[in-house]
């Protein structure tokens, strides 16, 4: 196989095919990237792909074409002569030395996608096409085309078939799937345009840690493409989903259907809707479930639903066979921009919220912002309290944002969604990164509960039986931990009224009195008390010098707040 990797060498100084006048604007999600078409022989790669280059003006070339020019001889000479593992080699060279350069369309040979190193460098470089065709679109296709090396020998139904069983759900992780019947090749190249004129690339972050990194992805559709998207991440293409039973009704059918596409087998555990389920009961019984389903350690425990289903998947993937790969899938926007990045499990106890659970990092975070339509408008507002939390603690052009978008981002606008997670993530993706696992006790990871003091206690007095949801007590929490670095000399009233303003104007609760509930000031002193983050025994808050400028604070005095909860109406 010499002669065609030399030939390979000698592609990468090559000059490109002359680009075709009239060709239409390149997409804006193609701008500076290539155009993979892959498929089964007989599906139209070359065809297409000619055409495709043509109406957008970019070189095309043909793998196998530059490969037999390389080599001076035929594919099926080059199986017959080296074996097929060496042709590949040679393949996979050549297509890295194309797609290292200049944009263009570049068909594929059958095999070459199912390269996994090959389809690193496509996912980096290109757009990915498939072209998807039946069985009887095929047969009639190759049938007796006698250059076709595998299918020598045999039946060309069963050949053709075996290929599609084999191939097909690897094909399924490009970015774009069409679907082709026996219409003109013409059609079929504005059927593939069309798809890549309304495709968008995810938006992608990566959290970076000492133990491990991970991507976070957030866009529309990607339940439909989670087996695409799991593939290159998980050792196994064997899953348990945890989800709860709203969420099954809602979600589950497109997450099965987007892991079959790529082969993966899947089994359900379902729970009761509702923080009820984040109990040590509840941890246990999905710990004996995934025990009988006889998960092994490759594995992978999938959280699909809201942050108590992702709490308690995840301590029990953390747990189970001393760790199950995770993955995170958010429906709810509180658990899209909190408690879905960053490792933090757990369960609550009859002590109070998140006591027992683990650091636990998920392999990869897929927030699809469609599921975002299936909220209720109550908990997509008490997810965006989660949100422009991060401006208030250390990124005041953000609050500047949500301050301008923050209707939009409650009212379902997708692209204000989509933004808003990806800045809140991007925020939090830095703080845990400098503090995975809350070390730093007055920084780091500790200034993301700001407002979770008061929020929890707010929490504990509900009983954690959903009548107040976690947004709305920390939505509170944000203006009383702002009203009291007032009251203690550290922040200007105005920034607090500024915060308050914001919590009103997207019909969060920014009021005690607007809970419609008595509260006693000593008792929800008393579950501070009892929450996680006391320190020596003393109440540990995080304040604020102004919008963007939190701190932690242990020397606070119980008298002021107790004052300030009183004041906000509470009963000695």
């Amino acid at each position: 196989m010499a002669s065609v990797s030399g030939g390979v060498l000698a592609l990468a100084t090559m000059t490109r095919n002359t680009v075709l006048r009239d060709a239409m604007p390149v997409p804006d999600a193609l701008a500076g990237r290539s155009v993979v078409v892959v498929g089964l022989m007989g599906a139209g790669k070359t065809s297409i792909g000619r055409r495709l280059a043509a109406r957008l003006g970019l070189p095309f070339r043909d793998a196998d074409a530059e490969i037999e020019a390389a080599a001076g001889c035929t594919i099926p000479e080059l199986f017959s002569r080296y074996g097929e593992q060496a042709f590949r080699d040679g393949e996979r060279r050549l297509i890295r030395r194309l797609l290292a350069g200049d944009p263009l369309v570049l068909a594929f040979g059958g095999g070459a996608f199912i390269d996994p190193e090959t389809r690193a460098v496509v996912r980096e470089e290109a757009v990915s096409v498939w072209l998807r065709c039946t069985l009887p679109v095929l047969v009639r296709r190759v049938a007796g085309r006698s250059h076709r090396p595998m299918l020598h020998g045999g039946d060309p139904a069963e050949i053709m078939q075996r290929l599609m069983d084999q191939r097909y759900p690897v094909y399924a992780e490009a970015d774009v799937i069409v679907d082709c019947t026996d219409e003109p090749p013409d059609v079929t190249t504005s059927l593939v345009l069309d798809a890549l004129v309304a495709w968008r690339a995810p938006r992608r972050l990566t959290v970076s840690l000492t133990s491990a990194s991970y991507d976070v992805v957030i866009g529309d559709g990607l339940l439909r493409r989670a087996g695409a998207l799991l593939a290159p991440r998980l050792p196994q293409k064997r899953a348990v989903i945890v989800t709860d039973e709203t969420v099954a009704a809602l979600h589950l059918p497109t997450l099965r259907h987007g892991l079959a596409e790529t082969a993966f087998t899947a089994s359900e555990i379902v729970v009761p809707a509702g923080e009820a389920s984040k109990s040590l009961d509840s941890y246990v019984d999905v710990l004996n479930r995934l025990l009988d389903a006889r998960v092994e350690r490759r594995t992978a425990v999938i959280a699909l639903g809201g942050g108590v289903v992702g709490d308690l998947a995840g301590f029990a993937a953390a747990t189970t066979l001393r760790g199950l790969p995770f993955v995170q899938m958010p429906t709810t926007l509180l658990a899209q921009v909190d408690s879905s990045v960053g490792g933090k499990t757990g369960v609550n106890t009859k002590h109070g919220k998140n006591l027992a659970g683990a650091f636990y990092q998920p392999r990869i975070v897929l927030a699809d912002t469609a599921t975002l339509a299936t909220l209720p408008p109550r908990e997509l507002r008490a997810g965006y309290a989660e949100t422009f939390k991060a401006g208030l603690i250390g990124d005041a052009a953000f609050f500047a944002w949500c301050e301008r978008y923050g209707a939009a981002v409650v009212g379902g606008n997708t692209e204000a969604q989509g933004e808003a997670i990806r800045r809140a993530c991007a925020f939090k993706a830095a703080v845990v990164g400098d503090d995975e696992r809350e070390e730093k006790p007055n920084d780091g990871r500790a200034l993301l509960n700001l407002g979770h003091t008061f929020g929890h206690a707010l929490e504990a007095e509900y009983g954690y039986s959903g009548g107040l949801l976690h947004g709305e007590g920390v939505a509170v929490g944000l203006g009383l931990a702002f009203r009291l670095s007032v009251r203690l000399g550290h922040c200007n009233p105005a920034d607090a009224e500024r915060v308050i303003a914001h919590v009103s104007a997207v019909g969060l609760p920014a009021e005690l009195a607007l809970l419609n509930r008595r509260f006693s000031a000593a008792t929800l002193i008393g579950h501070m008390r009892r929450d996680k983050k006391v320190q020596d025994g003393a109440l540990k808050f995080v304040l604020a010098r102004g919008i963007g400028q939190a701190f932690t604070a242990t020397d606070v005095p119980e008298d002021a707040v107790n004052e300030l909860l009183r004041d906000a109406g509470c009963t000695a």
